[in-house]
């Protein structure tokens, strides 16, 4: 076994991989940029070497610089992680000749299935199922859209070299498919620096399931059931669990087989994922293999038992699998909630900064048996930064059934504090609680269908509004009764707490009288309803627990001038305390009207302006491309929301822009 490994990687996954590597008793090496000088994993691997600038291509991704560090080291093996150089055959070829063991599968298999094209036409060679398209290289836009009719509509627009949704777009009609062609190109020329670009048929109503593989370089091969991966932004996936609660056990069956099958066509060894889109009647389609271990796999992990990273370095040291297909059993039901550094309320752009508080849940195995579990690669007071991919966490959940799971995930996203960025917390809540997700009736379409107009928050109900109402007043009473003991002792003057209050809560008004209790109060409403609200909650703490007339909740609270701001299954409402008076005084107040900014295009992330695509004077209409920006290694295509004339342009290609810098104005 080996004795020191290096991860060629950041971020959560090479935190992930330090964890297994110090519980096998092996020495890890991590490398790190400029950026991530201080980045968890650096602190957390026995050494750490330097290895550049921060932009990826001048550090993570050059193959020399790792190569240096490995040398360094002494180490004697090399993880990759995802992402970077974990499907570069040049990487892997390097490595073996310079004697180093790659914890990944052999060359030839990293080239056959890294491209997209060739991957296709070995997999129908094996027997796989395989998506109709074009598997030839596509020079420029106006072929693409040629080969695009030919295939009809809708088509996918996809990079050879790519994966983790870059370089991927959906073309519906002509236009779509040349804009889509020329970012998809961009996309992956920036993320894999090869902008090959092939296209297949967009199949409807699609699940995008994937089969976890697992070889060894002695002609071992088993899968380890699938995981349904269908909640998909930009083709970017959001929510995976395992197993899906579409398959069957028959369908499941044959996907595995196929899967294994690919795997031994090109001699794999290691953990590969082979990824299939499946309709509505349950027929599967080849999409690809992954060489390396998924992001998702904690889920996979979760419902087996089975360390993969374990047993990548296993295998990559030579030794047999020692678990055979009839081993493996799926048990119970896991989910991961991908935290990213995105803003939900601003079409998910990125967000980067300092994170000011960072409080995940407890890893745990809790009472009523379910399993939490967090792979992160920051922590408080750490930067996001904009120069790589904007995952925070992965937040996973583990029960005996899929409800139960999903409760568990529930509470686990309702503890997870995260201030000083945008994040999409509130939109993972969202899902969480959507009866289309609980249903298990989705799609890769699910997000689409269901925010058409973008997030705008989370709704709740009448009677959970009345319970966060409650618990409004009760925080307002310890606050209160707080003032009151530290005057009373100053002063030897014994002040009263009121017990009629009336709450506002986003303006609607809950009146109620409340009669504290030991740690709690007994509320009556004005309707008639009551509430028994418990909770140790102390003014200052931005976690509250409490039970709400037996029910456990558990809600994040920032104090503002005014009262409370209440966040709870994704959504934040702001609260006021006020006695009868105040609340009657406070109907007649003017709200405050934001500043008009429709005739100005603002800069809705901070990110490097790629390209300006009209001019001073120009007129423009609705859905026009006016400028292209790129953050967090991605393209987003800004548009014109009306028709208006261009009157001022204030940036240009290659600008750096903050959020909400103007980049140009309108009449």
């Amino acid at each position: 076994m080996f004795k020191k490994i290096l991860i060629a990687n950041r971020g959560e996954i090479a935190c992930r991989v330090i964890k297994t590597a110090k519980k096998m008793g092996i020495k890890t090496v991590a490398v790190y940029s400029d950026a991530d000088r201080y980045a968890l994993h650096v602190s957390m691997a026995d050494e750490a070497i330097h290895i550049g600038p921060s932009p990826a291509n001048e550090s993570y991704i050059v193959i020399d610089k790792i190569m240096d560090a490995i040398k360094q080291s002494g180490a004697q093996a090399v993880h990759p992680g995802y992402g970077f150089l974990s499907e570069n055959p040049k990487f892997a070829e390097a490595l073996d000749k310079a004697g180093i063991a790659f914890i990944g599968p052999p060359v030839g298999a990293i080239q056959a299935m890294g491209d997209k094209i060739t991957s296709k036409k070995l997999a129908a060679e094996a027997g796989v199922s395989t998506v109709p398209g074009h598997m030839d290289l596509i020079e420029d836009a106006d072929e693409a859209v040629k080969i695009a009719t030919q295939i009809g509509y809708p088509v996918m627009i996809k990079a050879s070299a790519g994966g983790g949704g870059k370089g991927m777009r959906i073309a519906w009609n002509d236009e779509e498919a040349k804009e889509g062609f020329q970012s998809s190109k961009n996309e992956a020329a920036n993320s894999f620096g090869d902008d090959r670009i092939f296209i297949e048929k967009f199949v409807t109503q699609p699940r995008h399931i994937e089969i976890q593989v697992l070889a060894d370089s002695h002609g071992n091969c088993i899968y380890l059931g699938e995981r349904e991966c269908s909640i998909q932004r930009r083709n970017q996936k959001v929510i995976e669990e395992a197993p899906s609660p579409f398959l069957d056990e028959k369908t499941r069956k044959a996907m595995g087989e196929q899967a294994v099958a690919l795997s031994k066509a090109v001699d794999y060894a290691s953990a590969g994922t082979v990824e299939f889109i499946v309709d509505g009647d349950r027929n599967f389609y080849f999409l690809e293999m992954n060489t390396r271990l998924q992001v998702e796999h904690p889920v996979t992990e979760l419902i087996t038992g089975i360390d993969l990273v374990e047993q990548m370095i296993r295998v990559a040291a030579g030794e047999k699998l020692k678990i055979k297909q009839s081993d493996v059993k799926l048990n119970g039901w896991a989910i991961e909630s991908r935290l990213y550094a995105e803003d939900p309320f601003r079409n998910f752009l990125p967000s980067i900064g300092r994170l000011t508080r960072y409080r995940p849940p407890v890893e745990e195995t809790r009472a009523n048996g379910t399993i939490v579990r967090n792979d992160t690669g920051v922590y408080e007071g750490g930067e996001i930064s904009r120069f790589y991919d904007p995952m925070i966490a992965k937040l996973c959940t583990w029960g005996p059934d899929r409800p139960t799971s999903i409760e568990a995930m529930r509470v686990a996203l309702d503890t997870f504090e995260v201030d000083g960025i945008g994040h999409n917390l509130p939109f993972l809540s969202a899902v969480m609680d959507h009866e289309r997700f609980k249903s298990g009736n989705i799609t890769t379409a699910f997000i689409e269908e269901e925010y058409p107009e973008g997030f705008g928050g989370a709704s709740i109900s009448d009677e959970n509004c009345r319970n966060l109402a409650g618990i409004a007043a009760v925080m307002n009473m310890i606050a209160q009764l707080r003032r009151t003991r530290i005057s009373g002792a100053m002063t030897n003057h014994k002040r009263r707490v009121g017990k009629d209050w009336v709450v506002d809560l986003e303006g609607q008004e809950f009146p109620l009288s409340m009669k504290a209790k030991n740690e709690g109060a007994k509320i009556r409403f004005d309707n008639g309803n009551k509430l028994k609200i418990l909770t140790d909650w102390r003014p200052g703490q931005q976690m509250l627990h409490a039970r709400v007339n037996g029910a456990p909740m558990a809600v994040k609270v920032k104090t503002t001038p005014s009262g409370y701001a209440l966040t709870w299954r994704g959504a934040t409402l702001c609260a006021k305390v006020l006695s009868p008076r105040m609340a009657e005084l406070n109907r007649h107040m003017l709200e405050k009207i934001p500043p008009d900014t429709s005739k100005q295009l603002l800069c809705p992330m901070p990110g490097l302006i790629v390209s300006v695509n009209v001019q001073e004077g120009d007129e423009v209409h609705e859905g026009q491309a006016l400028a292209t920006i790129e953050a967090m290694k991605m393209e987003n295509i800004l548009r014109a929301e009306k028709k208006s004339r261009v009157t001022k342009i204030n940036a240009s290609a290659g600008d750096n822009l903050a959020v909400d810098e103007i980049i140009m104005e309108f009449e």
